[in-house]
Parts: C-alpha cells; structure tokens; sequence
C-alpha cells in the first residue's frame, strides 16, 4: 500500500482523510485510464461492442467524481485544514474536473468509433490517431503514476510530453488536411477523425494540468503558463496574471487581448 507517501508531506492528523481522498481519485483516473483505452482499441478494431462498453462506463466516472467532491467537502467540513493540506485537496479537486473531462473524451472518441464502424469507413487517420492515443495513455498513466507517489519529477515529465502530443496533433491535422485537398469525397470522414484527434490531444491536456496541479501541490511553484524548454517561444504562453490563473482549468488564451 501507498499508505505512507503522502504522510511525510501533510499534518499527521489528516493522513487518514487525505489519503482516502487521494486513493478515490486514483480509482478514478484508473477508471478513465481503462475507458480510453477500450476507446482507442473500439475505433482501431472497429469493434462496436467495446465502443457501447465505454459509453455505458462513462457514467460510473461521472458517478465517482460526484462521490470525490462529496468526499471533499466532508473533509474541509472536519476541521481547517492547513496549507499544505489545503492545497493537496483542492489539486485533488480540481483533478478529479480533469478526469471526468478525459472520461467524456474517450466517450466522445468511442461515439465516432461506433458510428464509423456502422457506416463502414475507410481507416484515414487511424495509424495517426492510434500514435497520438498510445501517446496520451501513457501521459495519463504517468499522471496517476506520479500522484499516487507524490513525484514532482514524473510530474515534470508529464508537462514535457504535452508539448510532443501538440506537435504530433499539428502534424497529424495537417496530414489529414490534405486528404481533403486530394479528393472532396473524404471530407466527412477527415472531419470526423479530426474530431477524434482533437479529443485525443484534449486528453494530453488534461494529463498535463492534473501534472501541473501535483507539482503545486509538491513544490508550491504554479507551473500552468510556463511552457517547458523549447517552448518558450511558444504563443500559447500568455502572460502568468493571477485574475486569469484560477479563471478555468479549460483556459483558452485569447492572443493578448487582456
């Protein structure tokens, strides 16, 4: 058991609490970790039935979340809790928004992927969104990983791998894009499997923020606008005003108009 790893970071008397908190939310980002995959694979494989499977299990996330916030509150009801403690619960909070948004994603992908199968569609676009999907289910594993041992460096990890998901996301829009060039007849299937992409880039996304929130979590260092490395020049990086900080976790950045 993981009893213990959070212990060393929190007061002694909520170890209990937080650590029934935390083990909540693990259970389900595994949950959502099992309905990506299943999603994937249904889209690939064409295979209908593991589709329905994710849609059904879509509820049980949603179902689990609301138990995680009840759970919350409970614990912010039982005392005042310290800093350090108050920052754990709020990540896991705000983490748990992220789970459920990943949920919807992969049921949003095994929606096309039931549909597609029905219609009979040609595989465009598969090779790329089985990369990027691999891709994002071993950031979301990381994710869990590095939450459930309290390590800021799989965190770090994390945030770097986001940067390659948005550049395979890029690239992959853009080899779709000239499917439709080459031949109008493809359009309405290019559109739906850019659909898929998107969802599967928006899963990357939300790896990355339940990263962001553990390394706050850890280090107190609020990391959500700086891009990592090679990304600085990036125009995602808009300037780290605290009004816009806790406005969202779905942040859109509007180009430097605020």
């Amino acid at each position: 058991g993981n009893m213990n790893l959070i212990g060393e970071h929190l007061s002694k008397s909520y170890d209990q609490d937080l650590q029934n908190l935390v083990n909540l939310f693990l259970k389900m980002g595994g949950m959502a970790e099992a309905n990506l995959t299943k999603a994937i694979e249904s889209l690939i494989k064409s295979d209908v039935e593991l589709a329905e499977d994710v849609i059904d299990g879509d509820k049980e996330i949603n179902f689990t979340e609301q138990q995680l916030d009840d759970s919350v509150v409970k614990v912010l009801a039982r005392r005042q809790p310290a800093a350090t403690d108050l920052r754990l619960i709020m990540a896991v909070s705000k983490c748990g928004a992220d789970i459920e948004r990943i949920g919807d994603e992969a049921k949003k992908i095994a929606k096309m992927a039931r549909r597609a199968t029905r219609e009979g569609q040609s595989p465009i676009g598969y090779h790329e969104a089985h990369q990027m999907g691999n891709f994002v289910q071993m950031m979301l594993k990381n994710a869990l990983e590095a939450f459930a041992k309290f390590d800021a460096t799989g965190a770090y990890q994390v945030i770097e791998q986001d940067s390659e998901i948005d550049a395979m996301y890029k690239s992959a829009s853009r080899a779709m894009m000239t499917y439709i060039m080459e031949d109008g007849r493809y359009v309405a299937k290019v559109i739906d499997i850019l659909w898929v992409l998107r969802s599967i880039e928006r899963i990357g996304a939300h790896a990355r923020n339940i990263a962001e929130q553990l390394i706050f979590c850890i280090t107190g260092e609020d990391v959500r606008y700086q891009k990592l490395g090679a990304n600085k020049d990036s125009a995602f990086n808009p300037a780290a005003s605290h009004e816009i900080a806790d406005a969202s976790l779905d942040y859109q950045p509007s180009n430097g108009e605020n």
